[in-house]
């Protein structure tokens, strides 16, 4: 266990060992936002190698998250019990070998079953690297710069995934975009043990088994019926299953408060701030899922961008949010942070706004600038509010923080998707207006969804197709606009409880000494 300094000392700074570990750590974050949004581009690729069904297709696409986010609490406790450093190692190991086995697989179902084997695996890195940032970095300043750095490598390599992937599909097979992660994590085992320090919780006890199962049972069943939720609209079988996930929530909650040496401390939640930001977040994630999902498909479906296209259109957005999380740290030197996060949010409803105004035919330019506006907003969310997470749990709770952190993104994006999805979809089926000529199943098919509809566009002779097409068009971007207005709403809200919910962080001042800075962000001083 790293050592910490006297009460009342200055933090020791952070030195060249520490940046250069920080670099390290910023390679599993960037590969695992690169693979998020590289596998969009090679899913036709690899149907037709694979040839898998439309249920095989989505498992291979959704289990990869599932199963992530299903163990990020597990993984964050138990890097706690038995080093950080330790738990990376042993998950870079793990994903290159399951990075591999998911480039060659042979079979849909060998892939479905490598993709969960590398979510097992992902969901040890992110909490492993938060944590250590949190030991590494002990000046409340530098630590904010480096979380900043980090956020930024996550936000970019989302935007970058089309790009590099467009790129390695030019030229190789569909299993080259898993390979690219095997010798960046051939790189993070090299030089971990040189950088990166080791840092465990030597009286956490043993995992408790059950605890786990129940984390398992309450997440797992949660996230499925969401993003059931978001492809098919609220249906028995998908409220079934939230509804089941939430009771196991209970159970995992009434252990955990039976344990001495629970899976989750739930000690946690007793900082005021500590909790808001990860509703926060998750409402912030909520809007910015829903907002991506509609844009990326407006600009495929509507513009006929290519997904490279699309994702060359996506870098702007992507370098103004690494832009506004690499200020964010400065901003709150001089500003409480509820302000700066506050007025990010206000900025984000604004953009999410500008996209209402969008229209079915030459809507590109004013849906990227609504985009890049947004995105600017919400910049500061990630690097702010992630350090306040690791800032506000105890050094020996640092996984367990990071975890809950993750997992609250994670539940933001999958509710995002299942709320505005829903809406959005429920708008283009009651807004579709199919011309006359289209009848029985094409009727059907263009009433269900745009991506039905240009399937039947492709089919019918050449200006019934392009009437499909302008409706399904017309239709679509009537649901982006009432998902923007509806995100912006929302935003707004949010915008106004984070400078309310976190009054009491206060800014960072520069002739503050480091130990008082260290004082604003610590248990004690967020609960008041």
């Amino acid at each position: 266990m790293s050592s910490t300094a006297s009460p009342g000392a200055a933090p020791q700074k952070a030195g060249a060992r520490e940046w250069a570990g920080l670099a390290v750590l910023a390679l599993p974050t960037l590969l695992l936002s690169l693979d998020q949004s590289v596998l969009f581009l090679a899913l036709p690729h690899l149907a037709e190698s694979l040839a898998p069904t439309g249920t095989q297709t989505l498992w291979i696409m959704d289990v990869y998250g599932f199963m992530m986010a299903g163990f990020l609490v597990t993984m964050g406790t138990l890097g706690d019990r038995i080093g950080r450093r330790r738990l990376l190692m042993i998950g870079a190991t793990a994903v290159g070998a399951a990075s591999l086995l998911a480039a060659f697989s042979t079979s849909a179902e060998m892939l479905i079953v490598t993709r969960a084997l590398l979510g097992v695996a992902a969901a040890t890195l992110m909490p492993s690297t938060l944590a250590l940032i949190g030991n590494m970095f002990r000046d409340p300043h530098q630590r904010g710069r480096a979380i900043a750095v980090w956020a930024s490598c996550f936000m970019g390599g989302t935007a970058l995934g089309p790009v590099v992937g467009g790129v390695l599909l030019e030229y190789f097979w569909w299993g080259s975009v898993f390979v690219l992660g095997v010798p960046v994590m051939v790189v993070l085992l090299i030089a971990a043990p040189l950088v990166l320090p080791e840092y465990r919780d030597e009286g956490a006890g043993r995992i408790d088994a059950l605890s786990v199962a129940l984390s398992l049972a309450a997440i797992l069943p949660v996230i499925y019926g969401l993003k059931e939720t978001a492809r098919s609209g609220w249906e028995p079988q998908a409220a079934v299953a939230v509804a089941l996930g939430l009771v196991f929530g209970v159970l995992f909650v009434l252990r955990q408060r039976r344990l001495a040496h629970p899976l989750l401390d739930l000690a946690l939640f007793r900082h005021a701030a500590f909790t808001s930001w990860l509703l926060i977040l998750l409402l912030s994630m909520a809007t910015m899922s829903g907002v991506y999902f509609f844009v990326t498909g407006y600009m495929q479906m509507v513009a006929g961008l290519s997904p490279f296209e699309a994702g060359l259109w996506m870098v702007p957005s992507a370098l103004m949010s690494v832009v506004a999380a690499t200020l964010a740290p400065t901003l709150v030197r001089h500003l409480p942070m509820g302000v700066v996060v506050g007025a990010g949010l206000g900025l984000a409803a604004v953009g999410y706004l500008v996209l209402a105004f969008v229209d079915p035919v030459g809507g590109l330019p004013l849906l990227i600038t609504g985009f890049v506006v947004s995105f600017f907003g919400t910049g500061p969310i990630g690097a702010l509010g992630t350090n306040l997470v690791v800032s506000s749990a105890p050094p020996e709770k640092g996984g367990s923080a990071a975890s809950l952190s993750e997992t609250s993104g994670e539940f933001g994006v999958s509710f995002g998707l299942a709320a505005f999805g829903s809406l959005g979809a429920a708008l283009y089926r009651g807004g579709v207006e199919v011309p006359d000529g289209v009848t029985g199943e094409d009727a059907e098919a263009v009433r269900g969804s745009v991506e039905g509809a240009l399937a039947v566009a492709g089919t019918l002779p050449a200006d019934l197709g392009d009437q499909v097409l302008a409706a399904a068009r017309e239709a679509y971007t009537g649901g982006l606009t009432a998902v923007a207005v509806a995100c912006a709403v929302l935003a707004a809200v949010t915008g106004v409880a984070t400078v309310t919910a976190l009054r009491n962080v206060g800014a960072q001042r520069p002739e503050a000494t480091n130990s008082d800075s260290e004082s604003e962000l610590q248990p004690d001083a967020i609960a008041r």
